[in-house]
């Protein structure tokens, strides 16, 4: 199998072509014919030889080009996580650019008077609380509010779509990272994703999209032959992708996350947290497909930045094998195990909001129960469970076997 991701004019083509490399080739869709488009897109919009979705929407000899949207981190992925940013106008087609991760997360009808289709070409994580699947929500929202067409454009999970880890979201705990009532870990692509949500959310959306071509769900990212292009300033590799779905949960405490970093999730620590021996105490779980091994650094930037930090690395040794989520768990329950008087979950930004771990996990159950070990356990086996769940929730709604 070609692992390769371009480069070399003798190496194999891409095995795998996406959304994207399909409409590039020609492939038309009622969606587009005589259409204004609006586009939400990133840098990871691009086909296999390395054109911008933009680009090509703009060349689409049956529609026009009116309107970009951003999400998370900017139009051009320029900014930092949790950065909001301002409206501003793309010099190269001379449209505006709406930002989705300022005073609006979702379109206003005003953004969308010079649109009849919005094409949607993000690559996603397949994990809920990366912002781009709530956007994708919040777009089908607000097509179907306004009458407008939504057109996705698939991409691979890149994880595979055989694995759904961690609990669904709870009822109330909606919010920017988990805007429905997904798994931790969807095992969906961002096209099946929509088909789901609009059918069970009774989104009425005029939905649309343009699936893949040779995707299977045994295939990690590194198997399709696509280039990878950063979906955020601190997602360098599929390596980061695989620890993401359970170190995130540190964004709600006052470890590091690893942000600042050489391996942002990949790594975690504090100023008080003494690497050897915390590594010991998550190996003694013996964790299925993974090792913590201790190593210190110096964040350049984020929690800690500029303090020498005791921590560990979570090298994945057998991906097949690995569950984010329950690693997630393990590392939570330690830390808060190990140093009490240390450890803190941060606070809600104001009065009545609710804590950030709850929001990343879903419910309140991993900030009141983990620490103890029977917490732990009941909420491994609750995850499970929901996990399981979701599988046959999904199953009408996948497009590849």
């Amino acid at each position: 199998m070609n692992r390769a991701a371009g480069g070399r004019k003798d190496e194999p083509r891409p095995c795998v072509r996406s959304g994207a490399d399909r409409l590039a080739a020609g492939l038309g869709h009622p969606l587009l014919d005589g259409r204004r488009l609006g586009l939400v897109t990133n840098p990871t919009g691009i086909t296999a030889d390395f054109r911008s979705t933009a680009s090509v929407c703009a060349e689409l000899p049956s529609s026009r080009l009116t309107t970009l949207f951003a999400c998370e981190h900017g139009i051009r992925g320029q900014h930092q996580a949790g950065v909001r940013f301002e409206d501003e106008r793309d010099e190269r087609f001379g449209i505006p650019v709406y930002s989705l991760y300022g005073r609006h997360t979702r379109p206003q009808s005003y953004m969308l008077d010079e649109v009849d289709t919005v094409v949607f070409d993000v690559q996603d994580l397949g994990i809920r609380f990366y912002t781009y699947l709530s956007t994708l929500l919040y777009v089908m929202e607000a097509c179907a509010a306004n009458g407008k067409s939504l057109l996705v454009l698939d991409r691979p999970n890149p994880l595979g779509g055989l694995v759904c880890e961690g609990g669904l979201l709870k009822r109330g705990y909606e919010s920017m990272v988990g805007a429905w009532m997904m798994p931790i870990r969807t095992g969906m692509t961002i096209g099946e994703l929509a088909l789901m949500a609009n059918d069970k959310k009774g989104l009425g959306c005029d939905l649309g999209v343009i699936p893949m071509e040779r995707w299977e769900r045994r295939m990690e990212y590194s198997d399709t032959g696509l280039p990878w292009m950063l979906p955020s300033p601190n997602m360098p590799d599929i390596g980061t992708v695989r620890v993401y779905g359970g170190t995130c949960f540190f964004e709600g405490t006052n470890l590091s996350e690893g942000r600042g970093t050489t391996r942002p999730f990949e790594w975690i620590g504090a100023p008080w947290l003494d690497g050897e021996a915390f590594a010991e105490a998550v190996n003694r779980h013996e964790l299925p497909g993974v090792y913590a091994h201790p190593v210190y650094m110096t964040p350049s930037f984020s929690k800690h930045q500029g303090k020498l930090c005791g921590g560990v690395r979570m090298f994945v040794t057998d991906p097949d094998r690995f569950q984010s989520a329950l690693t997630g768990l393990v590392l939570l329950h330690e830390a808060q195990s190990l140093y009490p008087e240390h450890f803190e979950w941060l606070a809600p930004p104001k009065a009545g909001s609710q804590h950030f771990i709850d929001l990343l996990t879903g419910g309140d159950e991993v900030r009141s129960s983990i620490g103890m070990k029977e917490g732990l356990k009941r909420i491994a086996a609750d995850w499970l469970q929901d996990s399981e769940e979701w599988k046959e929730m999904r199953r009408p709604y996948l497009l590849y076997s």
